[in-house]
C-alpha cells in the first residue's frame, strides 16, 4: 500500500505524543507521502529511555 500514510504535524508535537526523551532528528518536514524507499521518523525504546533517530 504505497502513498497510504503521511506526516502533516511537527517534530515537537511527535515527540509529546510519545514522550520522547532524546530527539536526533534535525529539522523533520512534512511529508505528503511516505514511500516503502524514503526516509522516516522512527519511535524505538533504548536504555536511556524512548528516542526518535532519523
Amino acid at each position: 500500500m504505497c502513498n497510504l500514510y503521511s506526516i502533516t504535524t511537527n517534530q515537537a508535537a511527535i515527540a509529546a505524543l510519545f514522550r520522547v526523551v532524546n530527539r536526533y532528528v534535525g529539522n523533520l518536514a512534512p511529508m505528503l507521502g511516505v514511500f516503502p524507499d524514503y526516509p522516516a521518523p522512527v519511535i524505538r525504546n533504548s536504555d536511556s529511555g524512548t528516542d526518535m533517530p532519523y
